[in-house]
């Protein structure tokens, strides 16, 4: 079921924010405005996909909103985005859930992946993505120009769902859940979050 986005409506993302280009290896070798970055078939940047879980193991997802220059109103994981020039990972992800989502919660590192998805014949994603997981039952407050609708969701309804529709999902979002339901199910698993401290 989906839950009501809310009333805020802070602009947080910008075309002429500085993404930081990577090599294979993730090293810094550049930067790039974020609308350059994914023209064409992408530049390789250093991106992010936070995975949001609650205390019944349910996963937080996003429907992207409509704006969206790539994959506007397909549903996706908690929350994803890049960390800007100067800026760095443990700073952007935390700022970034807090303007999408309105709260704030620990994160693991889960594991980093590359990764190339064309959209259309003039945009496209190349990045090189490091997963987070973390816990919260906070109510999340959406930022309307980001997202269009959220909702949790059990594991294996997700399944279901991937795989009954695929197309309705991110690209990115498809990777990083099958990598994390092979390697990584302690994330989900039901756990008072006490037990967490």
């Amino acid at each position: 079921m989906k839950m009501a986005v809310g009333g805020v409506h802070e602009v947080v993302s910008f075309d002429d924010e500085p993404l930081i280009l990577v090599d294979e290896q993730d090293n810094e070798v550049g930067y790039l405005l974020k609308a350059e970055a994914h023209m064409g078939h992408g530049t390789l940047h250093r991106a992010f996909s936070l995975f949001v879980f609650n205390s019944a193991g349910e996963l937080l997802l996003q429907q992207r909103a409509a704006g969206k220059r790539l994959w506007g109103q397909f549903w996706s994981n908690t929350c994803c985005s890049h960390p800007r020039r100067g800026e760095t990972m443990d700073i952007a992800i935390h700022r970034r859930l807090k303007e999408e989502l309105g709260f704030e919660c620990r994160f693991d590192f889960l594991f980093k992946f590359q990764y190339q998805a064309q959209f259309d014949a003039t945009g496209a994603e190349h990045e090189l993505c490091w997963v987070y997981a973390g816990r919260s039952d906070v109510a999340p407050v959406v930022n309307a120009n980001e997202i269009s609708a959220v909702r949790y969701i059990a594991p294996d309804a997700l399944d279901a769902e991937i795989e009954a529709s695929p197309e309705r999902f991110t690209p990115w979002f498809k990777i990083e859940w099958a990598r994390i339901r092979a390697q990584h199910a302690g994330v989900y698993a039901r756990q008072p979050l006490a037990s967490l401290a």
